[in-house]
């Protein structure tokens, strides 16, 4: 039986994808990952403008997994237009790529997905839900299910590729949101964004920007129980589980949960190579 999945009108060879912010935009891992092996590839975030990111240090291990704050940092919408979809077209034709897409306003998502939308080399988009909505004080997109249902509503209208929704495990009803994105255009919902934490070395914080996002082993039973609640609260929806996924195992532990799709990124930072060695057993054991 094929690994192969139809999700969202989106052919991918096998459920593993690169998580976003762990694989920059493809050609920033090319060399040491087999890209034509995944399923898929979920870009680093992509906003309006140029963004420099957070101050260093950005990033800091602990026993459980990995803090950072890297900022979103990114080359702005223009040179992703320019650049990185032509290379990811040229270079893995056939691999879904879902472009991660930030705003700070709800229009400016919107907007990164107009700039995008006539250009090929991607499948879909991946709304990051989690940032700052700067008209509100700073409180998360995500946070509100009004507001999500403006954000993906704007984005809807703007294109006619895949959306999916990329929800923070911080919510207190993940599924509320879920059901607001759906209702409102996306097709699909990511669970789960990193988890707010704080790390001192000494009297002083880890990172530069002070606190960050928990990644790794630490988030996978929270990223679990994100993924089971919105599946039995929106049967059929699909959803991209990511968050903790080191090994096949725990791949099969999300498709439990009610994953379609199952996205690695913290492990794949500390080895290049796990994605393929996960994809190949599966082949044997569930394919």
């Amino acid at each position: 039986m094929s690994l192969a999945r139809d999700v969202a009108g989106i052919r991918f060879a096998n459920p593993i994808l690169l998580a976003a912010g762990t694989a920059g935009y493809g050609r920033e891992v090319a060399g040491v990952i087999a890209l034509r092996r995944l399923g898929g590839l979920v870009t680093k975030a992509v906003s309006l403008e140029r963004r420099a990111g957070s101050r260093a240090p950005r990033v800091a291990e602990f026993h459980g997994g990995m803090l950072n704050a890297v900022g979103l940092a990114n080359p702005g919408v223009a040179h992703v237009r320019a650049h990185d979809l032509p290379w990811l077209r040229t270079a893995e034709p056939a691999l879904p790529v879902l472009v991660n897409v930030v705003g700070f306003t709800t229009a400016e998502y919107a907007e990164v997905i107009t700039q995008l939308d006539d250009r090929e080399g991607h499948a879909g988009y991946e709304l990051n839900l989690s940032c700052p909505n700067t008209n509100a004080g700073g409180v998360e997109f995500g946070a509100d299910a009004a507001t999500v249902t403006d954000v993906v509503a704007r984005c809807r209208r703007a294109t006619r590729r895949p959306l999916f929704a990329k929800l923070s495990p911080a919510l207190p009803v993940i599924a509320v949101i879920a059901r607001a994105a759906r209702d409102a255009g996306a097709d699909g919902i990511t669970l789960v964004n990193t988890m707010p934490g704080l790390a001192y070395h000494g009297s002083q914080t880890r990172l530069g920007n002070g606190f960050g996002g928990v990644s790794g082993p630490a988030l996978l039973p929270v990223g679990l129980l994100a993924v089971s609640r919105t599946a039995e609260a929106l049967p059929g929806m699909p959803i991209i589980g990511t968050g903790g996924v080191s090994t096949a195992e725990h791949a099969r532990d999300y498709f439990r949960a009610g994953a379609t799709l199952v996205a690695i990124g913290t492990a794949a930072l500390a080895d290049p190579r796990l994605p393929e060695r996960i994809i190949t057993a599966l082949e044997r054991t569930d394919g």
